[in-house]
């Protein structure tokens, strides 16, 4: 059984996350890319971004031990466990992405003084967070 803390396989070059074709994974995020920026045009996870990408690869890699899991005919409430983790791992990326947008971004609009900016911003803010608590 996978735990939160093991090692990542190495992707498969031909996919993107969840084996995906890279084409249609990479898509989402490149037309998200433009839709909103910070201030300063620095994004408020830029100072992380390497650790960012490593807990985003140990995710990746318990989900391909979830579909391993499967193909192996592995005890449902073990796997339930598994997926358990996955969703906690994802959780805790998007609380961290979110504290960085606030301490960052958010606090950059504040800065500027300009209420159109700082309502876009807090907006944004706001709309995240209810995707996420859905």
């Amino acid at each position: 059984m996978t735990t939160p803390d093991t090692a990542v396989p190495l992707p498969d070059p031909a996919s993107g996350p969840g084996g995906v074709p890279a084409t249609e994974a990479t898509a989402p995020a490149e037309a998200s890319a433009t839709a909103g920026t910070c201030h300063d045009g620095i994004h408020g996870y830029h100072d992380d971004k390497a650790a960012y990408l490593r807990r985003l690869r140990r995710v990746e890699g318990q989900v391909r031990g979830l579909q391993r899991m499967i193909e192996e005919d592995v005890y449902c409430i073990d796997v339930l466990t598994q997926v358990s983790a996955v969703q906690k791992a994802l959780e805790s990326v998007a609380t961290g992405l979110v504290d960085d947008h606030i301490h960052h971004c958010v606090h950059d609009a504040a800065r500027s003084g300009d209420p159109a900016v700082i309502d876009t911003k807090m907006d944004e803010v706001m709309a995240a967070v209810k995707r996420l608590l859905k």
